[in-house]
């Protein structure tokens, strides 16, 4: 009886019957790195315990017959034994697979092993319809390419990689929501390291337009050694939602949209659920946006974000580099920011402020007047080099107006320190309190380097002085 109630529990339906697809087998063309654990491939069969090999499970690895049913058998295996044992490992040796969705079960580790690659298959009825998040409220979607929720302790590491197909986004597939590429919900201690993710390019020459990696109510979520490539809008790279303790790392993302986002949700529904984006750090990453952003915080953000710390990396935007980001009606915070030793690159802007109007609406918004807008504390940046950035900061997309604050709720602590290199226009600020400005030391600018609308604080008269360092205490 208790086997039965475990078999019944974590066993996950085959998805899709073997079709056939045609299609070269071809290879990413990103570097890819040796793994950060050190492992060296070997020759494993499923006799030994905790390993499940997707070829004992009947995988072809031609790129051509889909392997989806044989790697939730695999997938399915590997959760039985969690059951009793610890961690197994899904093995996926060199080949190209040809996936529609598939589940993870707790305790189960997927191994793309050397010249090991997952093609996503083009074809909608591989991914079923769940209800998910997409831009910050639930809403009908189609499962991602590998999907877990309340599945604690996975992984997906490299050193393979992974091809998603562009067919099943944009223009057509917004509702339902198109697949991401992995999607873990509620689940605690989730790592992705050491893997390229490419979107394939029809013939259009455009690629995809839906998010790569979005966990959403995860605890503990590391990102490390990634290297993710996407165009067009909505392709982004991270999109952290209502996560904690999170770590992104020695990641090379360039995509459509942005790189990264921190979001929490959307209007009433994510307040509800108080579920904020807190403790995240970034360090030791290149982020570059062909469209947005590198860095979006917002503008779903109705469940707040709090302690985030972004160091010792390089940005660049078509946009903004960093781009923060509401509306009225989303409501919540932003508070304790903090950026060190970054370089921005060819970038409009190196922050853009719109805590106005971007976004769009939420189906049932923040009620006000009290409460309706996002209320942002403490941002902190020190040691920022800018190199051929239009406006130092200001509104989105460098535009010589200025960043969009209301009055009513204005940005309270927002300190610059030790900021060089190069810029066409400064700062353009307004509704600002505790503002504390040092060694503002960029050149190249035409006109004023302080431009301030309702601005209070320390160093606005002589920005480029050696002044002490602001109070860290944070303010309320």
């Amino acid at each position: 009886m208790k086997l039965k109630f475990i078999l019944a529990a974590f066993s996950f339906s085959a998805l899709a019957a073997f079709l056939s697809a045609s299609g070269a087998d071809v290879s990413p063309a990103l570097p890819l790195s040796p793994s950060a654990s050190g492992f060296v491939p070997q020759q494993v069969t499923a006799s030994v315990p905790g390993i499940f090999n997707v070829r004992d499970y009947g995988a072809k690895g031609d790129r051509q017959t889909k392997d989806t049913e044989a790697f939730q058998k695999a997938l399915d295996a590997c959760a039985l034994y969690g059951v009793t044992h610890s961690n197994g490992e899904v093995r996926v040796p060199k080949g190209n697979y040809l996936l529609g969705s598939v589940v993870l079960g707790p305790n189960t580790t997927i191994r793309l092993e050397p010249d090991a690659y997952i093609t996503e298959s083009p074809d909608l009825a591989d991914y079923p319809i769940i209800k998910a998040r997409f831009e910050g409220e639930m809403t009908d979607c189609h499962r991602s390419l590998f999907y877990a929720s309340h599945a604690d302790h996975i992984a997906i590491l490299g050193p393979g990689g992974i091809y998603a197909t562009s067919s099943l986004c944009f223009p057509s597939n917004r509702n339902p929501r198109a697949p991401c590429v992995f999607e873990p919900v509620d689940c605690f201690d989730v790592l992705v390291e050491n893997f390229s993710l490419q979107y394939d390019e029809p013939a259009s020459g455009q690629h995809a337009d839906m998010w790569c990696i979005h966990p959403n109510f995860c605890n503990k979520f590391t990102a490390r050694n990634l290297t993710i490539r996407s165009q067009l809008a909505n392709g982004d790279g991270l999109d952290i939602d209502s996560c904690s303790d999170v770590v992104i790392e020695g990641c090379d993302i360039s995509t459509g949209d942005d790189a990264i986002a921190l979001k929490s949700g959307r209007g009433m529904e994510a307040a509800r659920m108080g579920r904020p984006t807190t403790d995240v750090t970034i360090r030791d990453c290149k982020l570059h946006s062909v469209i947005f952003a590198a860095l979006a915080i917002g503008s779903e953000i109705s469940g707040g974000i709090r302690n985030v710390d972004i160091h010792d990396c390089t940005l660049s935007g078509v946009q903004n580099a960093i781009f923060i980001k509401s509306r009225q009606g989303r409501g919540a915070f932003i508070e304790n920011f903090t950026g060190e030793d970054l370089v921005i690159e060819s970038s409009p802007t190196f922050i853009g402020i719109n805590l106005v109007s971007t976004g769009n609406p939420a189906t049932e918004p923040v009620p006000g007047p009290l409460y309706d807008w996002t209320y942002v504390r403490n941002l902190n940046f020190e040691n920022v080099q800018v190199k051929n950035v239009q406006t130092l900061i200001g509104s989105s997309g460098g535009k010589d107006t200025p960043s969009e604050i209301s009055p009513d709720a204005p940005i309270n602590g927002f300190t610059l320190t030790n900021i060089t290199g190069t810029c066409q226009r400064g700062i353009t600020l307004d509704n600002v309190v505790n503002a504390h400005f040092s060694r503002i030391l960029v050149k190249g600018f035409t006109g004023n380097l302080l431009n301030l609308t309702n601005v209070t604080g320390t160093g606005l008269d002589n920005p480029a002085a050696n002044a002490a360092p602001a109070s860290t205490t944070p303010v309320r």
